[in-house]
C-alpha cells in the first residue's frame, strides 16, 4: 500500500476548512497516512480550526502548522512538498482549504498514481465540455484559461486540457528530483512545476473534476499571473531551443545533432558520402548519432567522449571514454583516414595541442573534418554590444564553451598546428531549433521558414564573417 499524504494549503479559511476536511470520503480516509494543514499566517482563526479538528477527527492523522510569516501560495506548497519528501510518503495531494476543489474526488485523483500509471495527476475542469462554465467559472476566467493553456501547450510541447487547476497529486519521488524550491512563491508556482515535470519526462495524467466557485476571495492578480505564466513557458521554449542559461530546461541531454537541410552535421555527412568507406575517429561523439549515420555510409567508426551516453556502444564499432582536454586517449589507436571533430575545439582549453595530437593518429593522406561556431555572428556581437553577454544552454554561447573563434582566429590556429585548409564552407542559422520543445504549431509555417532560410543563406554568402553560424573545414597536414 502506498503511503498517501494530503497537503491542505489554507489562508483565511476559517469558514471553510472544517467542511473541506469533513468532505474527505469516509471509505478513503483509511488510505491516508498523513494530513498536513499548513496555515499561511492567516489573519483569522484558520489554525485554531485545524487544531480543533485534529482533536475531534480520530480517523485522520493531522498535523497543523501555522507559518510565522506569509510564504505565498507557492511558498506554502514548497513547505508541504518538503514535508512529504522528509516523511517518506509515496503520494502527496494538494487540496485547497477554501473548498474550491472537491475532496470527494480524492480517490479519482490518486488512482493513476496508486496504479503506477502516472507520476503527476491534474484535476481538470475543462475535460467535461461545458462543466467549467456550468460550475460558475466566470466567462473572462474561462476565456483566459483557454488562451493561456493553448499558449502553454504550444511552448512546452504538451497537450493538457488545463494548466491552471490547483487540484494536483504527485509521486513524491518525482518531486524529489526536480528543483521546485527554486520556483516562485506566488501563484505562478503551479506553472513552473508543470514545466519541471515536463522537462523531467514525467508521465502526466488528467482526470475530470467538477468546477465550483463560491464565496471564496480570489487573491490572484490576473494580469500579473497571465504575464508571469506566459513568460515562464516562453522562457522554457527558448531554453529548449538553446537560448538562455537553461535553468528551466534543466534535464541533461546528449549533444543534439543538427540535421536540418543546411546545418553542420548534414553538411559534414555529405562530405563523408563522397569518400570511400574508411576508418573514422569521432572525437566528442556524444550518443553516437552522427557515428551511426556515418556507419550507414560504410565508415568504421571509433567514438570518444567524456561521458558514456546511453546506447553509444550500439552506434559505434568501438567506444573510448576519455576527456579530450587531456588529449586523445591512446586506446583509440592510429592510422585513421578521417577524424571528425564536430563542435569540439571550442570545448577544450588548449585546442592547438589537440589539433597537433591529430597528426599522430591520422593515416597518410588522412584529413580532419570539423565545425566551429562563429563568435563573429551577429547574435554574439549583439549580445556583447548590448552589454547582456552571458552563456546559453546551446549554440554559439554554449555554457560549456571555453574558447571562442572567428574565421580568422580559427584559421590561424589551424596554421600554427601544422594543418592547412583543404575545403571550407559556412552554414546559416539552424532554423530547426525552433521546433525543440514545441507542441503542435498553430499553423503550418514551412513557407515562412523557407523564406527565412533563403534570406539567411544569401546573407551568409554575402558576408560570412557576420552571418555564418558555423564554419566547416576539411584540414590536411601542411605540406611545407
Amino acid at each position: 500500500m502506498k503511503k498517501i499524504g494530503i497537503l491542505v494549503v489554507a489562508y483565511n479559511a476559517a469558514a471553510t476548512l472544517a467542511e473541506v476536511l469533513d468532505r474527505i470520503p469516509q471509505d478513503f480516509r483509511g488510505r491516508i497516512s498523513e494530513v498536513l494543514v499548513s496555515d499561511d499566517s492567516s489573519n483569522d482563526s484558520t489554525h485554531l480550526i485545524a487544531l480543533g479538528y485534529r482533536q475531534l477527527a480520530d480517523d485522520l492523522h493531522i498535523t497543523a502548522v501555522r507559518q510565522e510569516e506569509n510564504l505565498g501560495y507557492g511558498g506554502n506548497q514548497k513547505v508541504g512538498y518538503r514535508w512529504a519528501i522528509d516523511a517518506g510518503l509515496d503520494i502527496v495531494v494538494l487540496l485547497h482549504g477554501d473548498g474550491q476543489y472537491a475532496p470527494e474526488m480524492l480517490p479519482e485523483i490518486v488512482a493513476p498514481l496508486d496504479a503506477g500509471d502516472a507520476d503527476v495527476v491534474f484535476g481538470s475542469r475543462m475535460l467535461d465540455k461545458g462543466g467549467a462554465r456550468g460550475g460558475g467559472m466566470p466567462l473572462y476566467k474561462f476565456v483566459g484559461n483557454r488562451i493561456l493553456t493553448r499558449w502553454e501547450n504550444m511552448m512546452a510541447g504538451t497537450d493538457l486540457s488545463e494548466w491552471h487547476s490547483g487540484y494536483r497529486a504527485y509521486a513524491v519521488d518525482a518531486l524529489a528530483e526536480i528543483p521546485f524550491e527554486s520556483n516562485s512563491d506566488d501563484f505562478d508556482f503551479d506553472t513552473e512545476i508543470i514545466l519541471q515535470m515536463v522537462e523531467a519526462g514525467r508521465r502526466i495524467v488528467e482526470v475530470p473534476i467538477p468546477t465550483y466557485y463560491g464565496d471564496e476571495i480570489s487573491r490572484v492578480n490576473g494580469l500579473k499571473y497571465a504575464r508571469d505564466v506566459a513568460g515562464h513557458t516562453l522562457e522554457y521554449r527558448l531554453h529548449k531551443m538553446g537560448f538562455g542559461s537553461g535553468a528551466r530546461a534543466f534535464a541533461s541531454d546528449a549533444y543534439e545533432m543538427k540535421m536540418d537541410g543546411d546545418t553542420s552535421h548534414t553538411r559534414l555527412l555529405a562530405w563523408l558520402r563522397t569518400r570511400r568507406p574508411s576508418r573514422l575517429l569521432d572525437l566528442g561523439c556524444s550518443d553516437g548519432s552522427f557515428a551511426a549515420a556515418a556507419a550507414e555510409l560504410g565508415h568504421h567508426v571509433v567514438g570518444v567522449d567524456v561521458v558514456e551516453h546511453e546506447g553509444v556502444r550500439d552506434r559505434v564499432e568501438d567506444f573510448v571514454l576519455g576527456d579530450l582536454t587531456d588529449g586523445i586517449p591512446s586506446e583509440v589507436g592510429k592510422d585513421f583516414d578521417v577524424i571528425v571533430a564536430a563542435d569540439v575545439f571550442e570545448h577544450v582549453r588548449n585546442p592547438k595541442e589537440l589539433l597537433e595530437e591529430c597528426h599522430g593518429v591520422l593515416a597518410d593522406g588522412g584529413s580532419i573534418i570539423t565545425s566551429v561556431p562563429n563568435f563573429g555572428h551577429w547574435y554574439a556581437r549583439f549580445r556583447v554590444t548590448a552589454g547582456i553577454f552571458d552563456y546559453d544552454r546551446r549554440g554559439i554561447l554554449d555554457v560549456d564553451h571555453v574558447r571562442f573563434f572567428t574565421r580568422k582566429s580559427f584559421e590561424r590556429l589551424v596554421d600554427s598546428a601544422g594543418f592547412e585548409v583543404a575545403r571550407a564552407e559556412a552554414t546559416g542559422l539552424p532554423i530547426e531549433v525552433a521546433d525543440r520543445g514545441a507542441g503542435e504549431p498553430v499553423h503550418d509555417d514551412s513557407r515562412g521558414r523557407a523564406i527565412v532560410s533563403k534570406v539567411d543563406r544569401a546573407l551568409v554568402g554575402i558576408r560570412p564573417t557576420l552571418f555564418a553560424y558555423q564554419f566547416l573545414y576539411e584540414l590536411e597536414p601542411a605540406r611545407h
